[in-house]
């Protein structure tokens, strides 16, 4: 019998761990809520219940559904992390995002002077689709001061570029591992722009950061744009099979990119704006440093040429990219879609607790990616890439599309966060005060 689980569950189920048998047990309440909500610890939207889980369920409702439930645990007690810019767009995410997170617990919170000293709920003017969680509702706001901050290990910042860079530089010089973004730092030589199943060995630039700035413990990781985030992520698959040489990308973004408010109704509605100011050249100068190879003090950029053609249109959440691309290996649609097949699933490889099911994914339908129908795949984790076919001026051209503030910004951050923990890169504070690095 399938049971969809409407108020709440006991589970349980036996898994390996550390050579041994152990049983965890997973106590699920407000389920409707937990399932639909993106930033939840379980993989997918839905549970599939067999003979290897034992249960209770409260007043079911029979329906038919095949679901399966992923847990990551985290060794150890959680890392404290803090949010700065909490109010502004990205910060909320953050803050959303990081509800019962396994391996992080928002411990502090941080925005301007204004906000500061207020409480999040009277400071915070919640625009999540979700409800404001209650873990945050009543946190005092802190100033954006490194000294405000001593008892957290890692640092989030959704802070606004015109006052990013100095308070990250200081957060990272106060041994905090920060993850930033803003775009200040992402161009500096020895800071990575971090795509996890992209470039996940540019984290070895973190220990020439250290020595060249003087910084024990803390260091500075930043997202790419939202718009070249998806792009890179997207061509990943093409990229290491056959090579690109160069590409053109004309872009349709989202509203939310531009932060809140956005634009006004006047400017978007019924209409195309096709200029982003600073996001061409973001697009063509990040790309190639996330492409690029590791040279213990410096990436060396990708010898491809990039053109971006960007514009902002009346959609809520998520980037639609066409790309056309000039192969170094020549390549048919098929081989295209195939290598995209099967691209292996990097994060969810590493276990990260954020990882989706896929990295990045094909879908076959002729009219898709579309931002209302794939937004939320993979929990916004995900890139779909969508219309692969021969280009007649270049070799091939395709669509692809990803979640601008989820694995485009807040989210981008998370993983990223995941992944230096999981290569033991971030010194937590142990309970005597002292800092130790916890390897996995």
């Amino acid at each position: 019998m399938t049971l969809a689980f409407t108020d709440s569950c006991t589970l349980t189920k036996p898994y390996s761990f550390a050579q041994k048998q152990t049983c965890k047990k997973l106590n699920i309440s407000r389920n409707a809520k937990l399932f639909a909500m993106p930033n939840s610890f379980l993989s997918g939207l839905r549970v599939s219940v067999d003979s290897g889980w034992r249960g209770t369920v409260e007043r079911p409702k029979p329906v038919a559904f095949a679901f399966q439930l992923q847990m990551n645990f985290a060794p150890g007690p959680r890392y404290k992390v803090a949010v700065l810019g909490c109010t502004g767009s990205v910060g909320q995410r953050f803050i959303q995002l990081l509800e019962d997170h396994p391996w992080f617990e928002v411990v502090a919170i941080g925005a301007s002077s204004r906000s500061a000293g207020q409480r999040y709920s009277q400071a915070c003017r919640w625009k999540q689709a979700t409800p404001l969680p209650n873990y945050v509702r009543d946190m005092e706001i802190r100033e954006c001061k490194a000294s405000q901050f001593p008892d957290v290990d890692i640092v989030f910042s959704g802070l606004s570029n015109q006052v990013a860079g100095d308070i990250e530089e200081e957060f990272a010089a106060a041994g905090k591992a920060v993850f930033s973004n803003a775009k200040n730092h992402r161009m500096d030589p020895d800071v990575p722009i971090l795509i996890p199943a992209v470039n996940a060995s540019h984290t070895g630039l973190i220990d020439y950061q250290r020595l060249k700035r003087g910084w024990d413990k803390g260091f500075i990781v930043t997202n790419a744009n939202c718009s070249t985030t998806a792009m890179c992520l997207g061509l990943k698959p093409i990229l290491d099979r056959f090579g690109i040489e160069a590409l053109i990308v004309t872009t349709m973004q989202a509203i939310s990119g531009a932060g809140y408010p956005g634009l006004p109704s006047m400017d978007i509605i019924d209409n195309v704006v096709p200029f982003i100011g600073g996001e061409e050249p973001k697009m063509e100068s990040e790309s190639l440093k996330i492409f690029g190879q590791l040279d213990t003090e410096k990436i060396i950029p990708a010898s491809i040429k990039v053109s971006a053609m960007c514009n902002r249109v009346h959609v809520l959440d998520g980037h639609t990219e066409c790309v056309s691309l000039k192969l170094k290996t020549r390549a048919t649609p098929d081989e295209i879609i195939h290598a995209i097949d099967h691209f292996p699933s990097f994060t969810r490889s590493l276990k990260l607790p954020s990882s989706p099911e896929r990295d990045v994914i094909y879908t076959d339908w002729i009219d898709r990616p579309q931002p209302r129908l794939d937004r939320h795949t993979g929990n916004g984790f995900t890139v779909t890439v969508g219309r692969v076919r021969e280009c007649s001026v270049l070799d091939m051209k395709l669509v692809l599309f990803g979640h601008n503030t989820i694995i485009g910004a807040a989210g981008g951050s998370i993983i990223n966060a995941e992944l230096c923990v999981s290569k033991g890169i971030i010194a937590q504070r142990a309970k005597g005060g002292a800092y130790a690095v916890s390897h996995k």
